[in-house]
């Protein structure tokens, strides 16, 4: 115990990092994954401004990006990584793979959740004279709303486990904590305690994602 409190601040330090990589991977998921689910949503076969062929190339990018193991992915685009960043090391660094990974899981997830809406809501919105826009911000959104945070909830999760490899490319973060100080100094006490930090921290992202869901779910 003594050793895992003299090792609070680099303990702090690692939380800050894993907690940064996780705020603007999110953000960047839910800025441009949105945006893409509600696309596909609306070009998939049937749907209002069906368009199959768009719809099945971007179908096809989604699933393979999605389908890149993220450690592969990681060490691929480095040059990519070099070029938005100017590094290709470092908590920055790691954003970038983090956001490329998740935005496409991110637009599967808001697609699911908006084809889980009845379709005679949207039908009952063209027939009063709604366009697109307001069709997706007055009708799919707002019915899909407790979804998109269920979403958010488990691309959190997800890619909470994905920052602990951050350490690969010297981006810091609670996993690179465990390997250096635990790991490699054959510490087990220290992987221990890590390993609980992540299941505490795991659990608040998941009970937090649930209430929250459950607040603004129209049905309740």
């Amino acid at each position: 115990m003594q050793k895992i409190i003299e090792l609070f601040p680099q303990i702090g330090t690692a939380l800050g990092q894993t907690f940064v990589m996780m705020f603007f991977t999110l953000t960047i998921a839910a800025l441009f994954g949105i945006p893409l689910g509600t696309y596909l949503y609306l070009i998939r076969p049937g749907s209002i401004m069906e368009k199959p062929k768009i719809y099945l190339v971007l179908d096809i990018i989604v699933n393979i990006v999605r389908s890149f193991p993220f450690l592969i992915l990681l060490v691929a685009i480095i040059p990519l990584t070099r070029l938005i960043v100017g590094s290709s090391i470092g908590t920055a660094a790691v954003i970038v793979p983090l956001s490329i990974c998740a935005i496409p899981d991110f637009a599967r997830l808001t697609e699911q959740t908006l084809l889980e809406i009845p379709h005679g809501v949207v039908e009952m919105a063209e027939a009063a004279g709604a366009n697109t826009l307001q069709i997706i911000w007055k009708v799919l959104y707002k019915e899909a709303r407790s979804g998109l945070v269920n979403n958010a909830t488990m691309i959190s999760v997800s890619f909470f486990s994905y920052s602990t490899v951050a350490g690969l490319v010297g981006g810091g973060g609670i996993g690179d904590f465990a390997i250096k100080y635990g790991y490699y100094r054959y510490r087990p006490s220290i992987m221990l305690f890590t390993v609980i930090l992540i299941i505490i921290i795991v659990q608040i992202i998941q009970t937090a994602g649930r209430i929250i869901s459950h607040k603004i779910d129209k049905r309740n």
